[in-house]
């Protein structure tokens, strides 16, 4: 009988089985909430004191008259040092040509070495360059002078003074020489002044002695240099993190050590529509916290503009 009574005593009250069951569901979920907030806070606790932070950022290029578009699976690079500053020490340990030694090895006249100094003119055939000539700079320098006389030789040019001297004159007859030789220049010089149009196309006569090529080439291969150094200085002495956008423009870096950095593209383009931008952005991680930053074409450079 006992045993019936107590198999009957069980039946009759089935929900206590049920309220035990919802208890213990509800006190694991409890337990299992606060061990996540103590993971989380842990978590915290510990990325402060080992001094380390996040950064998060979005890339966004503005093409004109567009809007802004997302920086697509786009390496960016995470540096300890301004990749501005690498180019510049790459610079000067390559040391960039000297105008100034350029054109004293040069093999011209004092005059023109002068006159090319005086206007910082080392391209002798650039468009406007007879704006730039006056009729002293063309009686007194040598090339000048002998570009114009060709440029208008030949009966192009009608009333242009002829000179009476002959070169034969100078040995023989030095005075006479001498007289006849700064007639014509005070001819030539009322001339010219009287016939700007004259000079134009001087620069077609100057091709043959222009140093205007031998200087770009020598720019062009300082810059090549730099080119190939910097980047390559940068991912092997201050690199720290490359990172790939998403596809909505984002990227994420944990753990990053306070301190501040520079976010940047080094050389690479991010283009749309008509806009090409590089980035090289100082950003300042802080212990424990995130920081977020936005790349837009108003922290940006040109790339053009950069080159």
């Amino acid at each position: 009988m006992a045993d019936t009574n107590f198999g009957a005593n069980r039946r009759a009250r089935p929900g206590a089985s049920a309220a035990t069951i919802n208890f213990m569901t509800k006190l694991k979920k409890t337990w299992m909430g606060i061990v996540v907030a103590c993971a989380v806070a842990v978590g915290t606790q510990a990325q402060e004191q080992a001094g380390t932070g996040t950064l998060e950022f979005t890339a966004y290029v503005s093409p004109s008259g567009a809007k802004p578009e997302p920086v697509r699976d786009f390496t960016f690079y995470l540096l300890t040092k301004s990749f501005e500053e690498i180019k510049h020490e790459i610079e000067e340990k390559n040391g960039a040509p000297d105008r100034e030694k350029f054109i004293a090895a040069l093999k011209l006249s004092p005059e023109l070495k002068e006159w090319m100094k005086a206007h910082d003119v080392l391209d002798l055939t650039m468009p406007g360059l007879d704006k730039l000539l006056t009729a002293e700079d063309i009686l007194g320098v040598p090339e000048l002078l002998l570009a114009y006389q060709r440029s208008n030789s030949g009966g192009v040019t009608s009333g242009i003074p002829k000179p009476k001297y002959r070169d034969a004159d100078k040995t023989e007859r030095p005075e006479r020489y001498e007289k006849e030789h700064q007639e014509y220049l005070t001819a030539l010089k009322k001339f010219i002044q009287s016939h700007p149009e004259t000079v134009a196309g001087i620069e077609l006569e100057l091709d043959g002695i222009n140093p205007g090529r031998k200087w770009a080439e020598a720019q062009n291969g300082y810059k090549k240099r730099v080119r190939q150094q910097a980047p390559m200085q940068a991912q092997t002495k201050y690199l720290v993190k490359r990172v790939d956008t998403s596809l909505e423009g984002t990227a994420r870096v944990s753990r990053l050590p306070a301190g501040k950095y520079w976010v940047s593209t080094l050389d690479l383009e991010a283009g749309a529509g008509d806009s090409r931008l590089i980035w090289d952005v100082p950003v300042t991680i802080q212990a424990g916290q995130t920081t977020q930053i936005e790349l837009t074409n108003l922290n940006s450079t040109e790339a053009t503009k950069n080159q």
